[in-house]
C-alpha cells in the first residue's frame, strides 16, 4: 500500500512539472511576439520573416540608391541641354566655310612642292606685240607667286619666259613687258639659252616657254614648284635705280633690293632690267681688321660689308643668293629700271 502511494505521489509532480515547462514556453514565445525584449530572446521586434532593424537598413540603403540615380540622370540631361543648346547656336554651313578657308590659307602659307610632267603644243601668243609668237603656258597668271625647277626639251630653240608684277604706272620704263589688254602689265624675264633643251630654276608670277617663230612648237617638260601667297619675304615688284650711295660708287647706279642689314638672307631672285646689269651681295658688317685686301662697300667708311659683286651684264635671268643684303648694279650714270620675283627661305636659328 505504501509503495502505491509513492508511485503516485512521483507520478503527481512529474505532470506538475511537465505544465509548468509548458507554461514557460509558452510565456517566452508571447513575449518575443510582443516585440519587448527579455532575459530570455535578447531579439527586437519582428516584421514578416526578418528583424524591423534589418528591414529599416535595407530600406534606407534602396532609397539612398534610389536618389543617386535620380541625381546622375538630372546630370547627364543638363549635358545634353547644353550640348544641344551649343549645336542650334553653331551654324554648320559657316563652320564649314571657315575650316575651308583656313585649311587653304596655311596650305598656301605652308606650300608643298608639287610637279608636273608632260608634252605640250605652243599656240599663238596671246600678248599684245607678240601676235606673230608661238607659247607654251606651263603655270598661268594670278594672285600667287611660283618658285621652282623646270626640265625641258623642245622641237626648237626656245626662249624662257616669267612674269613679275602687275607693274605700276610708269614703271614699264626701258623694260621687257607683257600684257594681254594693254593695261595690265608684267615685268617680262626672257631668257634666251640659245637650245632646245635645258633646265632653269625660276620665281615669278607666270611660268612658259616661247618662240619667236610663228609655227606651233612641242616641248616635253617636267616641272617642280611652290604656290605662295605673297609676303614680306614673298613678292614680285618693279623699281626705278638710284645714284650708289657708297664711298667710290657715285657714279654708279644701284638698285636695291634687300638693304643691308643685321639680318641674313638666303634665297631666289628673277629679274628683268632695262638695260644689262650686274648683281651685288653683301655679307657683314665686317669687324676690324677683317677687310684687308678685299673688296668692299660702306656708306660711311665706318660700317664695311664684303662686297660680292657678279659682272654678268644681263638684262634678264636668276640668281640664287646669301648674304646680308643684294642689290642690281650699272656702271652708268642714268637709272634703269628692273622687275623682279624675289622668294626669301626661313634661316635655321
Amino acid at each position: 500500500m505504501t509503495k502505491i502511494i509513492q508511485v503516485l505521489s512521483l507520478m503527481a509532480i512529474l505532470l506538475l512539472s511537465v505544465t509548468v515547462t509548458s507554461n514557460l514556453v509558452d510565456t517566452s514565445f508571447a513575449v518575443k511576439s510582443k516585440g519587448t525584449p527579455n532575459s530570455v530572446t535578447g531579439s527586437d521586434k519582428v516584421c514578416g520573416d526578418r528583424l524591423c532593424s534589418e528591414v529599416q537598413k535595407e530600406s534606407k540603403t534602396e532609397t539612398k540608391k534610389k536618389e543617386e540615380i535620380k541625381s546622375e540622370k538630372k546630370a547627364q540631361e543638363k549635358i545634353k541641354a547644353e550640348a544641344a543648346k551649343s549645336e542650334i547656336q553653331k551654324d554648320p554651313t559657316e563652320s564649314h566655310e571657315e575650316e575651308a578657308k583656313e585649311y587653304a590659307e596655311k596650305r598656301l602659307q605652308e606650300p608643298v612642292w608639287k610637279t608636273i610632267s608632260r608634252t605640250i603644243t605652243s599656240d599663238t601668243d596671246p600678248g599684245k606685240g607678240h601676235e606673230m609668237h608661238q607659247l607654251a603656258i606651263l603655270l598661268p597668271p594670278g594672285k600667287t607667286i611660283y618658285k621652282g625647277h623646270l626640265t625641258y626639251s623642245a622641237s626648237e630653240n626656245v626662249q624662257l619666259v616669267s612674269l613679275h608684277g602687275p607693274l605700276k604706272k610708269g614703271e614699264d620704263k626701258g623694260q621687257l613687258f607683257w600684257t594681254l589688254d594693254g593695261m595690265t602689265k608684267y615685268g617680262l624675264t626672257l631668257v634666251d639659252q640659245k637650245s632646245d633643251s635645258g633646265i632653269w630654276t625660276f620665281s615669278g608670277k607666270a611660268l612658259a616657254i616661247h618662240s619667236m617663230n610663228s609655227e606651233p612648237f612641242t616641248v616635253t617638260y617636267s616641272v617642280t614648284y611652290k604656290e605662295m601667297i605673297p609676303s614680306k619675304k614673298i613678292y614680285s615688284e618693279s623699281m626705278t635705280s638710284m645714284s650708289s650711295p657708297a664711298l667710290g660708287h657715285e657714279g654708279h647706279n644701284i638698285a636695291m633690293i634687300l638693304p643691308p642689314s643685321d639680318e641674313f638672307y638666303r634665297g631666289r631672285v628673277t629679274f628683268v632690267a632695262s638695260e644689262p646689269v650686274q648683281f651685288v651681295s653683301l655679307t657683314g658688317p665686317l669687324g676690324p681688321g677683317d677687310n684687308k685686301g678685299q673688296p668692299t662697300w660702306t656708306m660711311d667708311g665706318k660700317t664695311k660689308y664684303g662686297f660680292t659683286f657678279i659682272k654678268a651684264d644681263k638684262t634678264s635671268g636668276t640668281w640664287e643668293f646669301s648674304g646680308n643684303g643684294i642689290a642690281f648694279h650699272s656702271m652708268n650714270k642714268k637709272p634703269f629700271t628692273i622687275s623682279y620675283t624675289v622668294t626669301l627661305e626661313s634661316i635655321p636659328k
